[in-house]
């Protein structure tokens, strides 16, 4: 998830919203996803008049409980609390957590990033460019080159285009070549003991690191480096993530996310089918809008509006562009003006990776010019 040296790696000051990965941009429009936050609304809250059933999602991670995360207790005590949550709950074994947490250090420029107040979000004429340019169009069609083999047979096996994998691993990491200096431990040690704001979220994330050692013990959790919110890899997965829907895509017994492009791939691949990717499904349409329609701003991405409600809004597709029975509205501030988008249940499933819509609308273009790049 996801994501640029070390502010490139997110939006750094952002108050994260981490989802498979943290993805980066030298500034606060990356919106980082945040792992807890991949689950749909609660009923209460959803937007009125949604009338379609929302795209099933996978249970919530788990979260550290009080007694790890409450910073009224001694810092020492939170230490020593987590070692047996973490022992408990994953039958990792205490000994070597004490082990391994005093080697970590607390990094203080971590926490002076994400304590940093957000700058404003870029609007979409901005923020498209920072991925939707010849260098990184370019690059992925000769990622896809390369790759081509390996990347068609998990498409064919998934569902998940080949291209939108590469779009992925580009955005998230200009494809391998920037993957985070920072080490994991240390991140993560750093946001669950020294930043109560996402402590419950960040500690959680750290438990589930000793829970992956366990699952993938090749993986030398000392040495391991990421984001300075503690994604790692090609596809700047958060340990949760790795841990739960990384695949093994060669056979070979491990999956290695870090630098396997196998695994790497399967495991994008997966993280969609998990959320819920719609083989063949569209994920956009450019959408038109009547001169009398009203402002319409859904609150959150779930694609649940029929068609027809959203044409009665004064919303409709583009002649000859992708229909499907429901979708959610996208409203952005582009070069030529405003710009209206129908997103369906496969754009809602790329913000699952990260919430920002205009990192999923940066995915799908980037994916289609890749696409037409290939001759696919």
């Amino acid at each position: 998830m996801s994501r640029r040296p070390f502010l490139r790696l997110t939006v750094a000051a952002l108050p994260l919203a981490l989802a498979a990965c943290a993805t980066p941009v030298n500034s606060s429009d990356a919106q980082v996803a945040d792992a807890r936050t991949v689950s749909p609304l609660p009923e209460a809250e959803r937007p009125e008049g949604a009338l379609l059933p929302p795209v099933p999602q996978p249970p919530e991670r788990p979260v550290a409980p009080p007694s790890v995360t409450d910073a009224s207790i001694p810092r020492a005590q939170r230490v020593e609390n987590f070692v047996a949550y973490t022992a408990q709950t994953y039958g990792a074994d205490p000994a070597h957590i004490r082990r391994v947490l005093a080697q970590a250090t607390v990094q203080q420029r971590i926490l002076d990033a994400i304590s940093r107040p957000a700058e404003a979000v870029r609007p979409w004429r901005d923020y498209r460019p920072i991925f939707i340019n010849d260098a990184r169009i370019n690059g992925g069609v000769a990622f896809y080159r390369e790759h081509r083999h390996a990347l068609e047979r998990v498409a064919a096996e998934t569902g998940v285009p080949a291209e939108y994998i590469v779009a992925i691993i580009g955005v998230e990491t200009s494809y391998g070549r920037v993957t985070g200096t920072w080490k994991v431990l240390d991140a993560l040690y750093t946001l669950a003991f020294d930043y109560p704001p996402r402590a419950p979220f960040f500690a959680g994330e750290l438990a589930q690191l000793f829970a992956l050692e366990k699952a993938e013990p090749q993986l030398q959790l000392t040495e391991l480096k990421g984001s300075y919110a503690g994604a790692m890899g090609m596809g700047q997965f958060m340990p949760s993530s790795y841990r739960l829907w990384a695949k093994d895509g060669d056979g070979d017994g491990r999956r290695d996310l870090l630098t396997h492009t196998p695994d790497v791939f399967a495991s994008i691949a997966n993280y969609f089918v998990v959320h819920g990717w719609q083989r063949g499904g569209p994920v956009v349409a450019r959408a038109q809008r009547a001169a009398d329609a009203a402002d319409f701003k859904p609150e959150n991405w779930e694609p649940v509006y029929p068609l027809q409600a959203l044409a009665a809004r004064g919303y409709t597709p583009v002649p000859g562009q992708p229909t499907a029975e429901g979708a959610t509205l996208l409203s952005l501030d582009g070069a030529a003006g405003m710009e209206y988008w129908l997103a369906y249940r496969n754009f809602y499933v790329i913000t699952r990776y990260n919430r920002s819509p205009m990192y999923s609308l940066s995915v799908h273009q980037l994916a289609e010019a890749i696409r037409a790049g290939v001759g696919r």
